[in-house]
């Protein structure tokens, strides 16, 4: 009995001991592509198209192009830039790969929404060395080092709201999925703030922008933050849009830039933006 028992044992751990051994096999044959994938996300790009058409794909492709630019180069000064525009002419000569991704999936097709009408993520992997190729023209350099994890506090003032945008915080449900769009547009990410912490630094919507560095980044490294980015949207209904104001300290400098009426989604991306173009050494935002 004894015997049988140990030889159901050793049986036991035999397998265990194989199933460790596939297990490890497999997370380390995984790391490396993660890894890959981690950088290949910075030649990836999407946008919003109509239907699954060629010359809405063109035009897609062109959009995505200028993003990806942005996005590996880390320089905001790209946006809309002309010489950008002979490019976006042959966007798809540049092209690796593109899926499209239905924003109605799950809703029934009907008339004109079943075909062309339909809207579609489409999602465009662009050849890396083409695009180093293409930056390396408008003499700007691709940004491969690590990039830092900001810490971004924004205040909101709407009328008589006034709040700081939270990572759990209901209210502030719509600016953290507008932040986190931004962030991933140009390559970056970031970390927001819990109500708690702000409570126990003492910062409130209204002395954010006077809030010494210092404390902002200490409540930004709580939450793996290394760069501490701090904005604040004011609703203008004479421009109806939001008036904007960014601060970053960064190499012992403080950075600040300005924008007034846009939508608080393009605020993000500016705001996020700018602080990629310091971080990547292209210079500060105009």
């Amino acid at each position: 009995m004894i015997v049988l028992t140990r030889h159901l044992t050793e049986r036991c751990l035999g397998v265990v001991a194989v199933i460790i051994k596939i297990s490890l096999i497999a997370v380390l044959a995984s790391w490396p592509s993660t890894l890959a994938a981690a950088e290949e996300s910075l030649y990836r790009a999407q946008t919003s198209v109509t239907g699954q058409g060629e010359v809405n794909r063109i035009i897609g492709f062109a959009a995505c192009l200028e993003d990806v630019l942005i996005k590996v180069s880390g320089a905001l000064t790209l946006e809309g830039d002309p010489r950008l525009n002979p490019y976006k002419s042959r966007s798809a000569d540049f092209v690796s790969a593109y899926s499209y991704h239905d924003q109605m999936s799950g809703t029934p097709k009907r008339d004109e929404q079943g075909t062309r009408d339909r809207p579609y993520d489409l999602i465009v992997d662009f050849d890396d060395k083409k695009i180093n190729d293409v930056l390396d023209s408008l003499g700007v350099k691709p940004w491969l080092s690590r990039r830092p994890i900001l810490g971004v506090f924004v205040e909101m003032e709407q009328g008589s709201r006034q709040y700081i945008a939270t990572s759990d915080a209901k209210q502030s449900d719509l600016q953290r999925d507008s932040l986190l769009a931004a962030a991933s547009k140009r390559g970056m990410m970031i970390v927001l703030p819990d109500a708690a912490a702000l409570v126990k630094a003492n910062i409130n919507a209204a002395g954010l922008l006077t809030t010494p560095s210092s404390i902002s980044a200490s409540v930004a490294a709580e939450r793996g933050g290394e760069v501490a980015l701090v904005g604040r949207l004011k609703w203008e209904d004479s421009e109806l849009g939001w008036a904007t104001e960014w601060r970053m300290d960064w190499n012992g400098r403080m950075h600040r830039w300005q924008l007034r009426g846009v939508t608080f989604d393009e605020a993000y991306r500016r705001g996020i933006g700018g602080a990629a173009q310091i971080l990547s050494g292209n210079g500060d935002p105009g």
